[in-house]
């Protein structure tokens, strides 16, 4: 008789953060907009998006691409980081194995098959934002999207494909990477298996 094991209790918080995000960011979202004064319509025209599609986003019933996310916040003069904020840890400084957030983006949807991992929580206080990005076999990222800052990367476990501007690179664990962050980027997993990147950027812009 094959015995299912219990999710340990750091497993079961990250499932209930990561589930809860499209609430969270729903509500965000939708604060933002209502302290600049912004009518659905007026932000849907801004982010190139429909009414209907915001309204469900706002709600928790639906979950924007990264691309679509990054339109809204420049629309809203915001930080896609402020979207996700969370509580820091041990004196702002210590943050333990198995309490670090792990947000889906598009969890609602099938589809890119990526989650962040939060090394250090988004402040406004740090130069820095690192994440360990978690992309399942066949996962990409939605893009290219392109920002102000430097990107830099280190391949953990598993092969990508990554696109800077016009060209691609096929990485495996061991391999790192460092580009400007203007030029138009995205990845995807080609193994079988999940792959890991260690990922640093700044200025934090998620």
């Amino acid at each position: 008789m094959n015995m299912v094991k219990p999710p340990s209790p750091s497993e079961s918080s990250r499932e209930d953060k990561t589930q809860s995000n499209p609430v969270r960011l729903g509500a965000r979202l939708k604060l933002a907009r209502q302290t600049r004064g912004l009518t659905l319509k007026a932000l849907a025209q801004a982010a190139d998006c429909s009414e209907s599609l915001l309204s469900k986003i706002e709600n928790g019933k639906a979950s924007p691409s990264l691309p679509m996310l990054h339109r809204l916040v420049q629309a809203l003069d915001s930080n896609i980081g402020w979207m996700f904020e969370e509580t820091d840890g041990e004196e702002g400084v210590v943050f333990r194995a198995g309490t670090r957030p792990l947000i889906a983006l598009d969890p609602l949807r099938r589809g890119e098959g990526i989650s962040l991992e939060r090394i250090i929580p988004y402040s406004p206080g740090h130069l820095l934002q690192c994440n360990i990005h978690h992309i399942d076999a066949g996962g990409e990222s939605a893009g290219p999207i392109q920002h102000v800052g430097e990107e830099v990367g280190y391949v953990l476990v598993g092969e990508i494909e990554l696109m800077i501007g016009d060209k691609s690179f096929r990485l495996s664990a061991g391999d790192s990477f460092v580009f400007n962050s203007e030029l138009a980027h995205w990845y995807r997993n080609m193994g079988t298996e999940r792959a890991s990147i260690f990922w640093v950027n700044t200025p934090p812009t998620f």
